[in-house]
């Protein structure tokens, strides 16, 4: 059988036939075969292809007549094709490069870790004697903090206020760029000109000034620097995308988030927000909650502007402002953001206190520069200062100037308080209490100290032998001055009270008598005791010395009459109780000052006490007595009222004040027994407030003994007399010593 030789077949050709026998000639005729069927193909679809140049298509039709529309929108197709052309070109070659840029900086960049402090300068944390910080200085950078550690608040309000769309884009944000230009426009500045549409990871490229590093030998100075790393040319910005885009490829969104916010400047001196919330709330950046939150989020758009230790009131209305957007993103609901909104943020009392004013001023001039204001490293400075009694010292000069000086009046006032020791417990450097960076009148005004230097002529002449109740005339006196001519000098009140004792001259502040014992004892002698005593000014070579015609400090002369209170030993004022670097367990340095090597002997200090006692009691510093306590002191007023002092202690506290004017001109009405004294008074007043009241250590002087038979002057311990002014009657001393 033949059948299934050729089935399969079908009629294409292709196949085989169908399943039939062939059909046979009958009677051996031959037929012709039939035609084979021609074979019929669909046309098959041009390939397409793809070349360098383009997209290869088939051969194309002929193709169609163009009409006169065709014809005139040729030379814009043509256009469309080439600009189109070049365009992709040009997008694949900005794109190689743009890798190429991408993977260079990658491959620069170090691990995270190594760039959450980006400080050029470290720190100075001031404590009080307490231990607790007052004031800072420098670069403050708090502790490394991350974005897993921070309080959520914090992180969620940095992310609404500054890039919403963070966690969505690749380092740059082409919507919030194009917002930006929009709102820069319509607001009337270049298209760079105020809002940046800068994401997180942007600034954050900027805080690294792109990862060049600060170098002492290229820069003129770090201002400089960091002027050169906030350019906004459009230069600068493109490379700024370039270095976002790498730090996206290399870190995580939440490692970036954390570089940023160890690095973002907060105002205050503060570098990083566990450094900014310990400045502004005394608290770690994991505990703020949202309203703090919100405060610190708004300082990253102006932290020096917006500090809150510059105006809390417009910290506070920029917090608002974050706490809105905060709402409208999700991170509060309603009656979260209005809680919030109800209770703002409050400063630490630490903040309030302004960095320490004055007296961290102060403290930053004594120590070296390179642990101090120039310091490389980060340092604590355990200092003597009392908040207490700086508060006091405060409110006293507030007090005053607010209800007893003339309204408009620009006279200044200084004080300081400190103990025996030398160790500065406050002090105030103008009226204006809790100023910084300004003026210190405390320690930088050199000015003359009148009356206020006359005890240390009474310590010369107590140290050598003199009694209180020695007697000295005061009549009309003058002196011969070679080269000048005679020089005769006056009481304050233009009046003469014939023989007196020395304590009564001192009590009432007489002028004549001072420049008798002076010369008595010797100008030099004086000079050596005031010197020794710390007075460390040129001293007048001339008599006038007695009467404080030399120039000091308020500083030096509190540390002077602090040597009387402790016996008549030096004292050397100081603030600085220990300085230690961070991480080391020893001070660098102890304390600064102190008492030193005796001057007078203790008798004769007991003695100046006594004779200074009666000052405040019974005499010219009537105005500084302090109810329930024993005082002594000494008021001060120079030539035509330029400058009026009062400086006095009792057994716990020494205090000095001055006041006067900056340009010298003459104060109106006002002597040291005057403003001064109850400046002095309300502030001691508030200093021992709870205090137990305790005896001054002074020591009344022993009644000059009756010659026999004739009165002859009195010395003790080898000490000089007086000359003809102490040679007197028997019956003036004891008139005298009775009668006063």
């Amino acid at each position: 059988m033949t059948q299934g030789r050729n089935s399969g077949r079908g009629t294409s050709g292709r196949g085989r036939g169908p399943l039939v026998a062939e059909k046979r000639n009958v009677g051996g005729a031959t037929r012709k075969p039939a035609k084979k069927a021609t074979k019929t193909r669909t046309p098959r679809k041009a390939k397409r292809g793809w070349s360098l140049f383009g997209r290869r298509k088939a051969k194309r039709a002929a193709p169609r007549k163009r009409g006169l529309i065709g014809w005139l929108l040729m030379p814009f197709q043509i256009v469309l094709r080439v600009v189109w052309a070049v365009s992709w070109r040009m997008g694949v070659v900005g794109g190689i490069f743009l890798a190429g840029a991408v993977a260079y900086h990658y491959s620069k960049l170090p691990e995270y870790q190594a760039l959450l402090d980006g400080r050029h300068q470290g720190s100075v944390t001031l404590l009080d004697r307490d231990g607790k910080t007052f004031a800072w200085r420098g670069d403050q950078f708090g502790g490394v903090v991350t974005a897993d550690t921070v309080s959520p608040h914090l992180k969620n309000a940095i992310v609404a206020t500054e890039d919403k769309r963070f966690y969505r884009h690749f380092g740059i944000s082409p919507r919030g760029i194009a917002s930006a230009v929009r709102i820069n426009l319509s607001e009337g500045r270049g298209p760079l000109s105020g809002h940046g549409g800068s994401t997180i990871t942007q600034q954050t490229a900027k805080l690294m000034c792109l990862g060049v590093q600060y170098d002492p030998t290229v820069w003129e100075s770090e201002a400089a620097y960091e002027s050169d790393c906030r350019q906004s040319s459009l230069w600068r910005k493109a490379k700024e995308a370039i270095f976002a885009m790498a730090m996206e490829a290399k870190y995580t969104k939440n490692e970036v988030l954390s570089i940023y916010m160890n690095r973002a400047y907060m105002g205050g001196g503060a570098h990083g927000v566990e450094a900014a919330s310990q400045r502004y709330f005394g608290k770690s950046a994991n505990q703020v909650n949202p309203p703090e939150a919100a405060m610190l989020a708004g300082l990253l758009t102006a932290p020096s502007t917006l500090a809150p230790t510059n105006n809390i009131e417009r910290s506070r209305n920029r917090a608002a402002t974050v706490l809105r957007l905060m709402e409208e993103q999700g991170y509060l609901s309603e009656q979260e953001r209005q809680m919030a909104a109800a209770n703002p943020a409050e400063l630490s009392e630490a903040a309030a206190a302004r960095a320490g004013g004055y007296f961290a001023d102060w403290i930053m001039d004594t120590v070296p520069s390179f642990l101090g204001d120039q310091t490389t490293e980060d340092v604590v400075i355990r200092t003597t200062l009392d908040q207490r009694l700086q508060q006091a010292a405060e409110d006293a000069v507030t007090f005053v100037f607010e209800n007893k000086v003339r309204e408009g009046s620009k006279a200044q006032a200084a004080v300081v308080v400190m103990s025996a020791d030398g160790a500065v417990r406050a002090m105030v450097g103008g009226r204006k209490v809790r100023a910084s960076g300004v003026f210190n009148r405390a320690t930088q005004a050199k000015r003359q100290t009148g009356s206020a230097f006359k005890p240390f002529v009474y310590a010369a002449a107590l140290e050598l032998g003199y009694s209180p109740y020695d007697r000295v005339l005061d009549a009309e006196y003058c002196i011969d001055i070679p080269g000048s001519g005679p020089w005769c000098p006056q009481n304050y009140t233009r009046k003469h009270y014939g023989e007196i004792t020395l304590a009564r001259a001192l009590r009432d502040s007489l002028n004549i008598p001072a420049v008798k014992v002076s010369e008595a004892v010797g100008r030099d002698k004086v000079r050596l005791v005031a010197g020794e005593f710390g007075i460390d000014s040129d001293l007048a070579d001339g008599p006038s010395l007695a009467l404080g015609a030399s120039e000091s400090t308020l500083l030096e002369m509190t540390g002077a009459y602090a040597g009387i209170l402790n016996g008549g030993s030096s004292v050397t004022p100081y603030g600085v109780d220990a300085l230690t670097l961070v991480g080391d367990s020893e001070p660098l340095m102890g304390a600064s000052g102190g008492m030193g090597e005796r001057v007078i002997r203790p008798v004769a200090a007991q003695e100046l006490i006594w004779m200074m006692e009666k000052v405040i009691s019974e005499g010219t510093g009537r105005r500084a007595q302090i109810p329930g306590w024993q005082a002594a002191g000494k008021s001060g007023t120079t030539s035509a009222a330029k400058d009026a002092w009062f400086i006095g202690f009792t057994a716990d506290y020494v205090a000095g004040v001055w006041m006067g004017y900056d340009d010298n001109t003459p104060l109106t009405g006002v002597t040291g027994g005057g403003l001064p004294a109850e400046i002095w008074r309300e502030t001691m007043v508030r200093v021992h407030k709870g205090l137990e009241p305790q005896p001054l250590p002074m020591k009344a002087p022993e009644p000059i003994a009756v010659p026999e038979p004739q009165p002859q002057p009195q010395r003790r311990n080898g000490g000089g007399g007086l000359g003809r002014e102490i040679e007197r009657t028997l019956n003036g001393v004891l008139q005298d010593i009775f009668g006063n």
